[in-house]
């Protein structure tokens, strides 16, 4: 923890270095992936995850994973429908998992993972088209957590949210 019990946080790319085993946000689901699939993922390019730890502390206090993603045009909401191609299938960005250890929850730590890879959604989106960046949420909460800022749902697809990299441009990330 740095100085006056503020945290230095840094995203990095996961790495062996990276503790974690004692990873813990209250969803087994979230936490086996961290323990034990993330790796394989990443070495096998099914997705770049990545880990936000304090200063130099190894311990990881919170992840997201990103990854290649595509969505039926019909599944959008007609609004954004008339601003994209009539391409059948649209090009998108998959934020597939983003979670806070328990003991680092409600100090922004989600918040700051969310906006990284919001960031690294775009960079990529300025290289490789990407019209959205889209969610699974894996509960309520989730949902509320990224309508906040301002993910709106996927009218076919329940507990799925997006947000069009126009708005994310926007935020000036």
């Amino acid at each position: 923890m740095g100085a006056g019990g503020s945290y230095e946080w840094r995203t990095e790319k996961l790495a062996k270095r990276h503790v974690r085993s004692e990873f813990a946000c209250g969803h087994s689901e979230l936490d086996n992936y961290i323990r034990a699939t993330a790796s394989q993922d990443s070495r096998r390019d099914a997705a770049q995850v990545f880990v936000a730890v304090d200063g130099s502390d190894p311990f990881v206090a919170g992840y997201y994973a990103l990854s290649a993603y595509s969505v039926s045009l019909d599944h959008l909401p007609k609004k954004l429908q008339e601003k994209l191609p009539r391409y059948p299938i649209v090009p998108a960005t998959l934020l597939g998992r983003l979670a806070v250890t328990a003991d680092r929850q409600g100090i922004g730590l989600g918040t700051y993972l969310l906006m990284d890879a919001l960031r690294r959604a775009l960079h990529a989106a300025e290289q490789i088209g990407s019209a959205a960046v889209v969610v699974h949420a894996i509960d309520n909460a989730a949902i509320a957590f990224y309508v906040r800022y301002d993910f709106m749902k996927l009218p076919q697809t329940p507990r799925s949210l997006f947000l069009p990299m126009t708005t994310i441009r926007q935020l000036g990330l």
